[in-house]
Parts: C-alpha cells; sequence; structure tokens
C-alpha cells in the first residue's frame, strides 16, 4: 500500500513544497522515517500511533511503514509533518476518501488526536499559494495567522478526527474569512512626546530620523533623558506598510512570537535588548539558526542603551548587518539568510561616571578613563550611525514648565508626509525609505543647490569627513527637505545635516587631550 500526501518544509524563512510518501508492507510491525529527520520528526511515530489510535482509526499492526520526507537531501526539523504523516496512513489504509491529494497539511499531533499550534505557519502558507495550492489544513489556533493571505482557502483544524470526517464528507469545515489589513492603533497608555521638558534639538533630530530611517547615536549625562526619549520613538515611526508587516509577520511566525489576538505584525517593532545580551542573541543562531533581535527589529527599531557596556563582539556583531539590511548566519547544516533593515538608536554616557563634557559638574573619572570608555564603540560603527546628537542635563525652568510640548500624533503626522513621498519616490524598487538609498540612487535624488554644495564641500575639508560620512549626510539632508516639502536641498537643509555628524569632534576628538 503506498500514498503521497502534500505538506511544506521550513529552512529559515524560506519553504519548499514537501511530499510525505509512505509505503506499508507485510512483515513485523514498524515504523520508519527517512529523508533527514531531526529528533522531533523521528518521534513522530509514537504521536501519530496514539493519536490514530485515539480517535477511533486503525493502523496496520502486522505491517512495516517506511515513510519518507521528500526532498530527501534537505535537513528536517520540528513536528510540522506529524498531520501528513497521520493523514497519509489513513489514506493508504482507505480509511479516508474525497479530494485531497493537491492539499496541503500542516501540523502537530497530541497523543489524543488534537492538533497543536506549529511555528512558520505564515510563510509556509505563502509558499503554499506561491505553487498554486488551493487548500491548507493549519492548527486551529493558527489559522488566523494564516488567514492574513488572500487567494488561498485556509482550513483551522481542532483534531485529526474533525480533519478525516471533513474529507470523508461527514461534517465540512469552513475556509477562514480573510481579514483586511488594519494599521495599528497607538493605545493612549503610550509615553507620549508632549510630556517631554525640554530637548527640542534632541526631538527634532528624532523626527528626522523617523522620517528616514535613519540610524541615531545620543550621548549625554546620566539622567538626561536618552531612555525616556528613546521609549518615545515607536509613538512617531510612520505607518508601517502590507508588504514590511507580512515580511516581519514571517519573522515573528518563525521565531513563535505570534498570538491568536496579533495574527499579523501592524506596526513597527521596537526592541531594546539588555546589554548582557550574546553576539548569537542579537544575531541569531542555533544549530538551524532562528531569528536574532536584529531580525525581529526588522522594519522597526532597535534600541541598544548604554551601548559601551556591550560586549566589544556583540558591538561588531552590528556594522555589516545595518550596512546592508540582512544578516547570514552559518551553520555546519546550513546557511541562512534573514532580513534586518533596523533603524538602531543607541544611547551612552560620556564616560564611566557619566559627566564628561557637563557645563556644571566635573568629571570624576581617573586620567584616560573617559578615553578608554568611548573607545569602547569602535570609528567604523559610529561612522555607520547617520545621526549623532548630544542630549544635555534639562535645566529646572524647563522641568518646572507646565506648558505641554508637541504631541507624539503631531510629529508622526508629518513623519508620514514624508514617508509617503519617499514611498512613491523609491516605488517600484526594494528601497522604502532615504536612509537605504543606494549609491545611484542617492546622486539621483540628493541634487543640491548652490550654496548647498559650496557648503558641504568646505565641511568635508574642515570636518575630515569620511565617503560615508558624506553619504550620510546627503541621506540625512533629503529626509530634512522632504519634512519641508521642498524637491531640491537647500543650504539650511545642509547644515541641519552637517551639525548631526559634528559629535565625535567634540567627545571621540577631545578626550584625546585629557
Amino acid at each position: 500500500m503506498f500514498s503521497k500526501i502534500k505538506s511544506v518544509g521550513l529552512l529559515g524563512l524560506e519553504s519548499y513544497m514537501l511530499d510525505v510518501e509512505l509505503n506499508i508492507t507485510g512483515g513485523k510491525f514498524s515504523i520508519e522515517i527517512v529523508g533527514l529527520p531531526d529528533t522531533a520528526v523521528s518521534e513522530a511515530k509514537e504521536r501519530i500511533m496514539a493519536a490514530i489510535s485515539n480517535s477511533g482509526y486503525e493502523m496496520h499492526m502486522t505491517s512495516h511503514h517506511t515513510f519518507n520526507l521528500a526532498p530527501a537531501d534537505v535537513k528536517k526539523e520540528g513536528s510540522v509533518y506529524d498531520l501528513p504523516m497521520a493523514v497519509a496512513v489513513l489514506s493508504a489504509t482507505k480509511q479516508i476518501r474525497g479530494d485531497y491529494k493537491e492539499s496541503v497539511f500542516i501540523g502537530e499531533l497530541s497523543l489524543s488526536g488534537t492538533v497543536k499550534s506549529i511555528k512558520g505557519v505564515l510563510p509556509m502558507v505563502i509558499a503554499s499559494k506561491e505553487h498554486g495550492v488551493k487548500d491548507i489544513y493549519v492548527p486551529f489556533d493558527n489559522c488566523e495567522e494564516a488567514a492574513v493571505i488572500d487567494g488561498i482557502n485556509v482550513y483551522g483544524v481542532k483534531s485529526l478526527k474533525e480533519l478525516v470526517e471533513h474529507i470523508n464528507d461527514v461534517n465540512k469545515l469552513k475556509p477562514v474569512e480573510v481579514k483586511p489589513f488594519k494599521h495599528y492603533e497607538l493605545p493612549d497608555y503610550l509615553p507620549d512626546f508632549k510630556d517631554v521638558k525640554g530637548q527640542f534639538e534632541v526631538k527634532r533630530a528624532l523626527e528626522v530620523a523617523a522620517a528616514g530611517g535613519h540610524n541615531v547615536m545620543m550621548i549625554g549625562p546620566p539622567g538626561s533623558g536618552k531612555s525616556m526619549l528613546a521609549k518615545r520613538i515607536p509613538t512617531i515611526l510612520p505607518d508601517i506598510t502590507v508588504d514590511e508587516a507580512l515580511e516581519t509577520t514571517k519573522i515573528y511566525s518563525l521565531s513563535g512570537n505570534l498570538s491568536k489576538e496579533n495574527p499579523i505584525i501592524n506596526y513597527r517593532p521596537f526592541r531594546a535588548p539588555h546589554h548582557s545580551v550574546s553576539p548569537a542573541g542579537l544575531s541569531g543562531g542555533g544549530t538551524i539558526p532562528k531569528p536574532g533581535e536584529l531580525s525581529l527589529a526588522h522594519n522597526g527599531v532597535l534600541f541598544l542603551d548604554e551601548l559601551p557596556e556591550f560586549t566589544r563582539n556583540t558591538m561588531e556583531v552590528l556594522r555589516q548587518p545595518i550596512e546592508n539590511g540582512t544578516i547570514t548566519i552559518s551553520r555546519a547544516a546550513c546557511a541562512l539568510t534573514y532580513p534586518c533593515s533596523v533603524m538602531l538608536i543607541c544611547a551612552m554616557n560620556p564616560c564611566p561616571c557619566g559627566y564628561f563634557g557637563h557645563p556644571t559638574r566635573k568629571c570624576s573619572c581617573p586620567k584616560n578613563a573617559p578615553a578608554r570608555y568611548l573607545s569602547k564603540v569602535s570609528g567604523p560603527l559610529l561612522d555607520r550611525l547617520d545621526i549623532h546628537i548630544e542630549v544635555p542635563p534639562v535645566d529646572f525652568n524647563q522641568l518646572s514648565d507646565r506648558e505641554e510640548s508637541e504631541s507624539s500624533a503631531s510629529i508622526r503626522e508629518r513623519v508620514n508626509k514624508a514617508r509617503k513621498i519617499q514611498l512613491e519616490r523609491f516605488k517600484g524598487t526594494n528601497v522604502t525609505c532615504n536612509a537605504k538609498m543606494t549609491s545611484s540612487l542617492t546622486r539621483k535624488y540628493c541634487v543640491l543647490s548652490e550654496t548647498a554644495s559650496k557648503t558641504l564641500e568646505l565641511s568635508f575639508e574642515k570636518l575630515g569627513l569620511s565617503a560615508r560620512a558624506y553619504d550620510k549626510i546627503l541621506k540625512v539632508a533629503r529626509t530634512i527637505a522632504d519634512l519641508d516639502g521642498a524637491e531640491n536641498i537647500e543650504n539650511k537643509h545642509i547644515l541641519e545635516a552637517i551639525q548631526y555628524r559634528s559629535l565625535d569632534r567634540k567627545f571621540w576628538k577631545a578626550d584625546e587631550e585629557i
């Protein structure tokens, strides 16, 4: 007896169509699984036997069962193949009938026969649709996540018995209704920029960063509000697009961070790992690598507070990914690439005590301690941060001022307008914001007025800027011009962009004289 059932394999974010083949021959009862299964797949035999029996069906207890998971040269992991293997048994033994040969089955079985939720459903459904599959059966707890994809019938299955009765036309299931995409509405309890006293220059810099997706370094003494400002950034980020939402949701689906209440990530993520995070925790890891914090922040913000407290290896992991927008993790089993197009926000003190360069308090650190502390952040990493901004201490008059500052909603409105300009500008490319412009796009869209060109030339010579810094200034100036609604970059735009690149001259150069 022979049967073949369609399923989907998952390797990183890449899905592939998979055939679960079963051959039943006479002899002593046994179950063998071939096709590079891991331990979880190999243990499926026990779950399948119990689930079939407890659902009221039978296995041939005097036969040898051989499962083949094809393609056989790709490593299989997880419990996702339990359901198609059980369906293969019931198909081969003629206990199910009906039209199911072109359907796809995924899910984990419990011993009682119920179908349990799994990780990575969304990329599997997308792959199935791309291969022309019309019907896919997924665990009931994953059906809301799967139903965000239109053009394929998604059936949520609670148990093996329920699935068999559906296929045998006893109790038919209905496909899950596709829900239209809706943007996330920010709740009122989120911290708002209207509560921030003073720090007008910093708020302006963060507005520019949010509008263009630029990386930011904030440096200032303890208590000046660096972390407080960073926690308010999600309230001014532009609306996530549908394509960006699906990309991000695929990552969260794979990592098991989706819930039934939030089947799609319809907001820009904000991740803030502790400084004790390992390089693998940031980049991703495992035998078959899973996404790390960098990828979980894809299309959103990665906030690193107290940057010098992260290990040097952890910080250096950031260099290539924030430049390329992807990270490749190589292991003996495979090499996987995950997207990580993030807006990196870093915050730090200028020295161990925190008061180096403070206007009123004297630094109590030993000689050369500020230099050693600042040197923990390498020049190449600092150069990849588009905007450098000092967060000064707030004086008493500003703190005691009862007047509310501008709200996050007002800032977000301007940010959305600027981002819409960029989306229209880069339509037809994979670029979504100014910070991600390629060299050719930068040359095409960063057109300077004559005065602005002369200002940038003079600054380049006086400040000793690198080629990367020159590129970053142009991109930031383009964003400032977009916020102004200007077609070309004027002198005022380039001047503001240059001021965001001068902070390293105050701290990283000044400390050499200590």
